[in-house]
């Protein structure tokens, strides 16, 4: 169990060589699950996007093929990640669309008003404090921007019950939970989609 839980805790803060191979892990295994959550956006064609807990960096690379008009800013508080993330996204980076930095979502250092569209995938179950974090979010998206939360666990699941019970300071939320958090944070109207046979949630907040 001791090495299981230095495994799994490494989706909180990614570091050294067990973060390496989470990081890996999570670029193949959230895939499918990112892209059906983004299949829930309605069409549009963003011009600044912010990934936040942006791992090792693939939804960034999907954020980028999807929308080739727009620039994507990732942004993780894990060193590992961003250096990963990085790597994985050095041609868009050398082209300008690309930035990756390191950063706090309690604590944004973005500029206000500037985002179309902002993504949080598998992640805020880590972040500290929803309504502050989501007051962040909602700051830095521009009037009628959209906020995107993808998780693979609906705040019910056996397994993510489990593994917030492994990890320190993860928390699952409930659709309903997500969408009342958003509504504090000053988001005019969100909504929730749950997979017909998944415990996966995507939640669509608009500014």
């Amino acid at each position: 169990m001791g090495l299981f839980k230095s495994f799994v805790s490494q989706t909180r803060k990614p570091e050294g060589f067990l973060g390496k191979m989470m990081l890996k892990s999570m670029n193949s295994g959230h895939a499918v699950m990112a892209d059906w959550g983004l299949s829930h956006l309605p069409s549009v064609s963003p011009s600044l996007v912010a990934d936040l807990g942006c791992g090792a960096g693939r939804n960034a690379g999907e954020l980028l093929r999807r929308y080739p008009q727009a620039a994507v800013t990732a942004v993780d508080y894990s060193e590992l990640s961003v250096a990963k993330a990085k790597e994985y996204n050095r041609a868009m980076i050398i082209s300008g669309r690309c930035t990756v930095r390191q950063g706090d979502v309690s604590a944004l250092d973005l500029p206000a008003d500037s985002f179309d569209l902002v993504t949080a995938f598998e992640t805020v179950y880590f972040w500290p404090g929803l309504e502050k974090c989501f007051a962040q979010v909602h700051n830095i998206l521009k009037n009628g921007g959209r906020f995107l939360i993808c998780n693979e666990s609906d705040g019910t699941d056996a397994a993510g019950t489990k593994f917030a019970k492994i990890i320190d300071g993860m928390r699952t939320y409930t659709p309903e939970e997500l969408v009342s958090a958003l509504h504090a944070a000053g988001f005019s109207r969100a909504e929730s989609f749950h997979h017909p046979g998944k415990p996966w949630i995507a939640v669509i907040a608009e500014k």
